[in-house]
């Protein structure tokens, strides 16, 4: 049987507790055959100190939504994910609302992936630009 889109969402979201995603409230809220999107709320507790989103916590859901894409397109069973570096641009300040990143890939190979991930606020206005390259590596057995 087959997973529902909404079970696999629930599914990944339990995964995020007592992680930075849930410290950060970032929640999955989207997924197709080669993309992933999550959600970030801005509010005070990822502000800059004057008042406009952090630069570090927009990173942070870059490569959350990044890093789980490429978890979720390999073997799981003999595989783990580990990012190897992440890059951003940011364009355009905010201050409330959410910000929603979504993740696709570049290139999907078995040992390196590259995945393009723009953030975009809710009117789809392009807040950040990153790019996150992450590395499939086999589990100790």
């Amino acid at each position: 049987m087959q997973m529902t889109k909404e079970d696999f969402l629930a599914k990944a979201n339990s995964a995020s507790k007592n992680t930075l995603m849930e410290t950060l409230d970032i929640e999955m809220v989207d997924f197709g055959d080669d993309f992933l999107v999550a959600r970030m709320p801005v509010t005070s507790k990822v502000y800059q100190p004057d008042g406009v989103l952090h630069g570090g916590a927009t990173a942070a859901l870059a490569e959350s939504v990044g890093s789980f894409a490429s978890h979720i397109f390999i073997d799981t069973e003999n595989m783990f994910v580990r990012g190897l570096e992440i890059t951003a641009n940011h364009l355009k300040s905010v201050t409330k609302g959410y910000i929603y990143a979504k993740a696709t890939f570049l290139h999907k190979g078995r040992t390196t992936q590259l995945l393009d991930i723009r953030v975009t606020d809710e009117a789809d206005n392009l807040i950040s630009i990153c790019r996150l390259s992450t590395i499939s590596l086999p589990k100790k057995k």
